[in-house]
């Protein structure tokens, strides 16, 4: 019996030295086999010295190591989506993705010589400039106070843009309209909308024309796009509330001869002159607030960047820097993850509410700074 019972412990002590013996070593990096396989395989697009060979090529040089390796893995995956890249890190074994991570993480960072041409301020600043002819009709801080004359503050930014590239093409019958901002970029107009989005709507008195009373009933349906007393959530669609009550008047009156919306026009058909005057009477005198909140400093917007990507290295998280980086690139990538082509939940949510030319602030003010060392 003292056998058998012998028998056993060894048995179980000797499958315990097995289990030992055959777990994994921890995979070391070698960067003189990292530089053989950047040398192979990665300088074409990001050289021997870690920069970027082209417009919307990252750097590499001094960039953290657990990104790099979690940036690989998610090619490997295919959570980022690049051909090359999948199929050049599909055939790459652990020891060499570490090597060649080490490699790259460890050499200098690259100097940025086009840093100094940048221009840095944020799409508020540079929209508040652009914005300043509108003034004379629209009011400095886009508060109207001539009848007739829509008021932009607070207003909804993607629906600014679209209704000035309605002006522009015809689409919005306005003399004067169609000559203002004439050949003005699609970022700047993206600027000025994010500029009148950001101030605070006046509270009117109550308009001359109509009856509000009369008219909120009747805005039961406008709600459904428009939110509740005429103040939208949807950057498509235009906030009511506060507006001048004749230019709502003469907006729905258009729909009736001019204006292309099929759901305005079948809506707007249906109703009297008197409803129309009616319904906006009701929205002129209803509160509204900014639709957004732009940082009026470029420091203010990077700062909620800065809270991760300047923090000091923490191993739970494996997060870029961004400083002396590649501006087309770091465009490229926040517009991904805008749109969800990358996948990061943090980072979607961030940046879904980012316009373009938003984006193009962050990163042309991160290229510019000096790129962080070891």
């Amino acid at each position: 019996m003292k056998n058998i019972i012998l028998s056993i412990f060894l048995s179980f002590t000797l499958l315990g030295c097995a289990e030992k013996k055959e777990a994994p070593k921890a995979v070391v990096a070698d960067t003189s086999a990292g530089k053989a396989i950047a040398e192979r395989s990665c300088k074409g697009c990001h050289g021997m010295d870690g920069g970027g060979a082209a417009p919307g090529i990252p750097h590499l040089a001094a960039q953290r190591e657990r990104y790099l390796l979690a940036s690989i893995a998610e090619y490997k995956d295919g959570k980022r989506t690049h051909a090359a890249l999948k199929d050049m890190t599909a055939n790459m074994s652990d020891p060499e993705v570490r090597s060649v991570v080490a490699y790259y993480a460890g050499l200098p960072p690259v100097a940025n010589a086009a840093a100094k041409d940048i221009h840095l301020s944020s799409p508020y600043q540079e929209g508040k400039a652009l914005a300043a002819p509108c003034a004379n009709c629209h009011g400095e801080d886009g508060n109207s106070k001539t009848p007739g004359t829509p008021s932009l503050a607070g207003q909804q930014p993607h629906y600014l843009v679209t209704a000035i590239e309605e002006y522009h093409q015809g689409d919005r019958k306005a003399a004067v309209m169609g000559s203002k901002l004439r050949g003005s970029k699609n970022m700047d107009l993206e600027k000025i909308a994010l500029y009148y989005a950001s101030q605070t709507p006046a509270q009117r008195p109550a308009a001359k024309i109509g009856d509000p009373a009369a008219g909120e009933p009747a805005t039961a349906m406008c709600g459904g796009c428009h939110g509740a007393r005429g103040v939208s959530t949807d950057g498509a669609t235009p906030t009511l509330a506060g507006q001048d009550a004749t230019y709502l008047v003469n907006s729905m009156k258009a729909y009736k001869k001019s204006r292309q919306n099929w759901g305005m026009q079948r809506y707007i058909a249906g109703l009297s002159d008197k409803d129309i005057e009616n319904i906006a009477a009701y929205y002129s005198i209803q509160k509204s607030n900014p639709s957004d909140v732009v940082p009026a400093t470029i420091k203010e917007l990077v700062d909620k960047c800065n809270r991760c990507h300047e923090a000091a290295d923490n191993p739970t998280m494996a997060i870029p820097k961004m400083n002396g980086q590649d501006r087309d690139y770091l465009v490229m990538s926040l517009r991904s993850y805008r749109e969800g082509k990358r996948q990061s939940t943090m980072m979607h949510n961030m940046s879904f509410a980012y316009s373009n030319a938003m984006i193009e602030s962050i990163a042309s003010w991160y290229a510019s700074q000096p790129a962080d060392k070891h």
